[in-house]
C-alpha cells in the first residue's frame, strides 16, 4: 500500500477526499456503530473521488473503525454524493510504472478490508455513486441506496479504462454476469449510460431502496434488522455456466460493434469479467492490478483522460468566449421555420430556458405541424413523468406560431433554420430586422454558408452570430458558435450564454466554410468515396478506419448526414478549397435517383451493397487496399487540421478535438484525433510536427 508520503508526493494537487469516523449508538444493538463519512469539503457541485491521499485517509478511518469495536461498519458520503470514482487528474503526471502500480494496488487493498472484515459492513449510498465510489459500495457486505440518487455507472470503459479496483470481480458475482456486462460494458459505450435507483435494486445492485427524506436514520434502522439476524438479503445463484456464456457473447458482440477492437480498456475488461467466472478474489484483484498498472502507463488512456478534461473542464470555460457580463437577457425566442430541425429548437429553447417561443413559417399549415410537433414532445416527457403535469402546461402555454414575423418584436434572440441557402437566409434576416430591436440576436443553424456573407446586407450586421447545432438537438452536446467579422462582443456572450443555458458544450469557431466538425468529416469522408470512385470496393473502403474504433463507418455516416446534405456541403467546402475538396460525380448521380444508403440489409444484420446503388456508381480501375485507404484518410485530416489551426479557425487543437468528441461522438482514447495522429506518426509526416506536446494526451518522458 502506498504510504502517506508517497501519495503527497505522487499527486500533491489533489483534492483530498477526507474520511472522518464517528462511533454512533443506535437503539437495538448493544454495540455502537462506526460510521465513516466521506467528504471533500466542496459542495455536491465538486464530488468527492479517490486520489492516492484520499485512499490513505480512508484506510486511517477504517482502522478507527475497527478500533471502536462496533456492532458494524458503514460509510457515507456527503449530502448529494457518496462518490464518483478515481481522481483521474493526477494521472496525467506520472512516468514511473512502478508508482502506477502501486496507485492500482492501493485501491484494492483499501476497498478489500471492507469486503474482508469480520466486522459487518455497510455501504449508505446516498448520493451519486460511480466509478471507485461504486466499487467501494460493492466492497460492503451490504448496501442501502436512496431513492433519488441522480446518477449511478460504472463509466470508465467509456474512457478506455475499466473497473479496476473491484469492479470486474464483484459485481459479476454478485448480480449475474448479464446484468453486470449491461453495467460494464454495454452502458458505458452507450455513451455511458447512468442506471436509476430503482433500477439499480432490480438488478441487485443495493439490496434496499430508502426514502432520501430520512435517508441515514432508516439506513442505520435497517443495519440493525441485519446486524440481529432479522433481514437477510437475497443473493442470486450465479450461473458459471451457459449465462455466463451468453453473456460474453454479447459483451463481445458489443465491445465489437462500438469500438472494433480500439478500445484496450474495453479489451481488458472483457478479459477480467471472464475471469470473474473462476478466479479467486487474490486472483482477480492481481488481474485487475496489473492491467490497471499497464493501462494507466498507455497512450490510448492518457488521451482518453485528455478527452474527459476536455470534456469537463475546457467545455465550461470556452477559449476566447467574451467576458459573460456582457451578455444581454433573453426573455423570448423566435424561431424562423417550422419544420423537423426548427421545432427541436424550439422544445429545447422552451425546456431550458423556460421563455415564450414563436415559430413562423410560410403558411399557416406549417406552423400549426410545427407547435404540435413541440406540444407532442411535451406531451411525451409528461407521459415518461420527467416533467410534472403542471410544468407540462405551463411549456405548452410557452410555444406558439404565427404567420407574421411582428411576433418577433419584442424577442431577445430569433434564430433561423430555414434551407441551407445563402440567398433564402439573407433575405429570412432582412425581414426579420424590419420587426426586431437593435439588440435582437440574431442566429443562424446553417452548417456551412459564411456569417459574415450572411449579415453582409443587414442595418445592424454586428447582431449576427452562427449558432450551430448538430443532430439530434436535444442528444448532443456541441455547439459551433461562429463570429462573423462583424459580430460584436454583446452579441457573441449572449450567444455564450444562452448556450450555457441551453446546456450545450460551446467552443467558438471562426468565420470560415463549414466551420468545425463538418469540415473535418467532410474531408475525411471525401477522400473515402474518392477511393471507391477509382476503383476501391465499398467494402474495403468502409471498412478502412475501423481500427480507430469511430461511432459509425463512412457509409453509414453518409447515411446518417443524408446524401444531399453531404454533397451540398462538399460542393461548398470545393467551391471555397477546391484543390483539397473535391465533388463525386457518382454522389450527384445518388443523390439524383434518390437513393439514402449504400447498404441493404438482411433479416440477420449482414449488409450487402443495394444493387441499383452498384449499377450507378461508375467506379475506376486503381482500387486501393484497406490500409491504403486508411493512410490516405489519416494524411487528410492531419492536413486539414492543421491548415484550420493556421488559418485560426479555432484557439488550438484542444478545440478541434473538443469538437469532434462532442459534435462527431469520436471515441475518448482517440483524444478526439490529434492525440491519434500524434501517436500514429501521421502529424508528423503531413504536417511536420504533432500537433500536441509530449506528454499531452501521451504518457510523459520519463
Amino acid at each position: 500500500m502506498i504510504t502517506a508520503e508517497q501519495a503527497q508526493s505522487a499527486f500533491p494537487d489533489e483534492v483530498v477526499t477526507r474520511a472522518v469516523t464517528r462511533v454512533v449508538t443506535v437503539p437495538g444493538l448493544d454495540k455502537p456503530v462506526a460510521l465513516i463519512t466521506i467528504d471533500n469539503g466542496h459542495d455536491h457541485t465538486r464530488p468527492s473521488t479517490f486520489g492516492p491521499q484520499s485512499l490513505v485517509s480512508l484506510n486511517a478511518a477504517f482502522d478507527e473503525a475497527v478500533a471502536a469495536d462496533p456492532a458494524a461498519i458503514a460509510v457515507t458520503g456527503k449530502p448529494f454524493v457518496f462518490a464518483v470514482g478515481a481522481d483521474l487528474s493526477g494521472v496525467e503526471q506520472i512516468s514511473d510504472p512502478e508508482l502506477a502500480r502501486q496507485i492500482a494496488q492501493t485501491g484494492h487493498d483499501v476497498f478489500r478490508r471492507f469486503t474482508e472484515s469480520e466486522i459487518p459492513t455497510f455501504a449508505f449510498v446516498n448520493g451519486a455513486v460511480m466509478g471507485g465510489g461504486l466499487e467501494l459500495a460493492l466492497s460492503c457486505h451490504y448496501r442501502t441506496m436512496a431513492d433519488n440518487v441522480a446518477a449511478i455507472a460504472l463509466p470508465e470503459v467509456f474512457l478506455g479504462l475499466f473497473p479496476g479496483w473491484g469492479g470486474t470481480q464483484l459485481l459479476p458475482n454478485l448480480i449475474g454476469p448479464a446484468a453486470a456486462v449491461t453495467v460494464i460494458v454495454e452502458n458505458a459505450l452507450n455513451q455511458n449510460k447512468m442506471l436509476k435507483p430503482t433500477q439499480a435494486a432490480e438488478l441487485g445492485i443495493t439490496d434496499e431502496l430508502l426514502p432520501s427524506a430520512d435517508y441515514l436514520e432508516q439506513s442505520l434502522l435497517w443495519l440493525v434488522k441485519v446486524v440481529r439476524g432479522e433481514v437477510t438479503p437475497a443473493r442470486r445463484e450465479i450461473d458459471r455456466g451457459g449465462e455466463w456464456d451468453a453473456a460474453m457473447g454479447r459483451a463481445k458482440a458489443v465491445v465489437s460493434g462500438k469500438t472494433k477492437g480500439a478500445s484496450p480498456g474495453a479489451e481488458k475488461a472483457l478479459e477480467l469479467l471472464e475471469l470473474a467466472r473462476t478466479a479467486d478474489r487474490d486472483a482477480g484483484y492481481a488481474a485487475e492490478t496489473e492491467a490497471l498498472a499497464e493501462l494507466l502507463m498507455s497512450d490510448p488512456l492518457r488521451s482518453g483522460l485528455y478527452s474527459f478534461d476536455l470534456v469537463n473542464k475546457r467545455a465550461k470555460k470556452p477559449a476566447g468566449a467574451p467576458d459573460k457580463s456582457l451578455a444581454r437577457q433573453v426573455g423570448k425566442v423566435g424561431i424562423v421555420g417550422a419544420g423537423l430541425m426548427a421545432s427541436q429548437l424550439a422544445l429545447l429553447f422552451v425546456r431550458r430556458l423556460k421563455v415564450p417561443v414563436v415559430l413562423t413559417d410560410v403558411d399557416q399549415e406549417r406552423v400549426d405541424k410545427g407547435v404540435s410537433y413541440v406540444h407532442g414532445e411535451i406531451d411525451k416527457l409528461l407521459e415518461k413523468k420527467r416533467i410534472g403535469p403542471d410544468e407540462a402546461n405551463r411549456l405548452r402555454a410557452l410555444v406558439s406560431g404565427s404567420l407574421d414575423k411582428a411576433a418577433f418584436a419584442d424577442a431577445g434572440f430569433v434564430i433561423e433554420a430555414v434551407f441551407e441557402d445563402l440567398g433564402v437566409k439573407r433575405k429570412v434576416f432582412a425581414e426579420v430586422e424590419q420587426h426586431v430591436s437593435p439588440e435582437c440576436v440574431l442566429a443562424t443553424n446553417t452548417s456551412s454558408l459564411s456569417i459574415t456573407a450572411m449579415a453582409s446586407e443587414l442595418q445592424h450586421p454586428e447582431r449576427v452570430v452562427g449558432f450551430h447545432f448538430f443532430n439530434p438537438v436535444a442528444v448532443l452536446p456541441l455547439l459551433e458558435i461562429v463570429r462573423g467579422e462583424r459580430t460584436d462582443d454583446e452579441t457573441l456572450a449572449t450567444a455564450f450564454s444562452v448556450g450555457k443555458q441551453l446546456k450545450k458544450s460551446s467552443v467558438l469557431v471562426k468565420d470560415a466554410p463549414a466551420f468545425v466538425v463538418n469540415r473535418v468529416l467532410t474531408r475525411f469522408l471525401g477522400e473515402v468515396l474518392a477511393t471507391v470512385d477509382e476503383g476501391t470496393p465499398f467494402d474495403v473502403a468502409d471498412s478502412a478506419l475501423d481500427p480507430l474504433g469511430l461511432p459509425m463507418s463512412p457509409m453509414t455516416l453518409l447515411q446518417l448526414v443524408g446524401p444531399p446534405v453531404a454533397l451540398h456541403v462538399a460542393e461548398t467546402m470545393h467551391e471555397a478549397f477546391p484543390e483539397r475538396y473535391g465533388v463525386s460525380e457518382n454522389l450527384k448521380r445518388f443523390v439524383e435517383a434518390g437513393k439514402s444508403a449504400v447498404w441493404q440489409y438482411d433479416d440477420s444484420g449482414n449488409p450487402a451493397i443495394d444493387p441499383e446503388v452498384a449499377e450507378l456508381w461508375q467506379q475506376g480501375d486503381a482500387p486501393s487496399t484497406a490500409e491504403q485507404v486508411r493512410e490516405r484518410a489519416l494524411a487528410a485530416l492531419a492536413e486539414e487540421i492543421r491548415i484550420m489551426l493556421d488559418e485560426g479557425v479555432v484557439a488550438e487543437a484542444h478545440d478541434i478535438d473538443l469538437c469532434m468528441i462532442l459534435g462527431a461522438g469520436w471515441p475518448f482514447w482517440l483524444g478526439g484525433i490529434t492525440p491519434y495522429l500524434d501517436r500514429a506518426g501521421v502529424s508528423e509526416k503531413v504536417a511536420g510536427k504533432p500537433f500536441l506536446a509530449p506528454g499531452v494526451a501521451s504518457v510523459p518522458p520519463a
